[in-house]
């Protein structure tokens, strides 16, 4: 299992990046929460020589394919080829009122979006001629003045961060990963996840082994009691704030959860964020999250999602660097 960690903000990308390479990471990620998810991978690409350089995620529909395609390619030539291009959808009033951008039918236009991205790296990779027209996007017009220098690592991989069925098939079909959202489980992965992936794996004649399942979940450890009840708490209304949102109704439903993700929902509406976290007992707790002492951490997570997801995204308490190169060594032992 590979395993990756968050580079941080741009002032730290630089110190943050040497000290994860050096610790035994994969990759570090950057999202696009309050600040844009590019510029600290570019940093981090100059200060490391290893690590992958993950987008987890940037807002595709904030964007149009060829802005998505130019900054991915630089930042893939830059790094020597150890750029992914994790997608997502983000949900509609963001799009709509944060972003001002249209919203229809979010798979079906996130597919001819990375479709679209994959004409235009093969136009200035491989010199194809870019005759790209679809519903949503067209793209035809490439004269040599624009064209990038071709990378010779060829395309960034791209991933797709997918809850529901249908973005979970487009990844299958088109993506190179699934980026599982956090707010999930493994009995949702077993049931919906897995299954809707492989029917967008079988239609595009792809196998499992074509993609990389990726779960940036949550995790709750600590040196003491203290601290892990510290986690904890936060963790619990990290959930509670997915489970309100109604996209996501379904991994709560699937454990006959329905009604507290209805109550979250309405908490929400009232502003009332810090009672969330009351709703989530240990019992979803953990369902959601891994919960263990960090001599247990690794044996607990590949316990749990040892054999489901190929890569893992962990926060590891940068006061103890011993004990996270132990966890990091663990987990990519399997």
């Amino acid at each position: 299992m590979k395993i990756d960690a968050a580079v941080g903000d741009l002032a730290g990308a630089a110190k943050r990046v040497r000290e994860l390479e050096a610790l035994g990471y994969d990759g570090v990620i950057t999202a696009e929460v309050n600040a844009d998810p590019f510029l600290p991978l570019a940093v981090a690409a100059e200060h490391s020589t290893r690590v992958d350089l993950i987008t987890s995620i940037a807002v595709a529909f904030a964007r149009n394919p060829m802005t998505l395609a130019q900054t991915a390619h630089d930042l893939q030539r830059f790094s020597g080829g150890r750029m992914v291009l994790g997608l997502g959808s983000q949900i509609k009033p963001h799009i709509t009122k944060r972003f001002s951008m249209p919203w229809s039918h979010p798979a079906a236009r996130m597919r001819e979006l990375i479709l679209a991205m994959r004409a235009i790296w093969a136009t200035w990779n491989d010199g194809a001629k870019l005759e790209f027209r679809g519903e949503y996007y067209t793209h035809t017009l490439m004269t040599p003045m624009f064209m990038p220098e071709r990378s010779a690592a060829g395309p960034p991989r791209v991933w797709l961060a997918a809850v529901g069925e249908l973005m979970t098939e487009v990844a299958g079909e088109v993506a190179d990963g699934l980026l599982l959202h956090a707010f999930t489980n493994e009995r949702y992965l077993r049931e919906v996840t897995l299954p809707a992936l492989d029917r967008g794996l079988a239609r595009a004649g792809r196998t499992r082994a074509d993609v990389e399942v990726v779960l940036p979940g949550f995790v709750v450890t600590g040196a003491d009691d203290a601290e892990m009840e510290r986690n904890a708490d936060a963790t619990r209304k990290q959930i509670a704030f997915y489970g309100s949102t109604p996209a996501y109704r379904p991994v709560l439903e699937i454990h006959g959860w329905g009604a507290i993700a209805d109550e979250l929902n309405g908490l929400s509406k009232q502003g009332r964020w810090d009672d969330m976290g009351s709703l989530i007992d240990d019992e979803i707790l953990d369902t959601f999250a891994v919960r263990a002492a960090p001599e247990r951490l690794a044996r607990t997570i590949i316990e749990r999602h040892g054999g489901i997801v190929d890569r893992t995204t962990i926060f590891l308490s940068q006061r103890d660097p011993d004990t996270a190169a132990r966890v990091i060594a663990e987990l990519r032992a399997g």
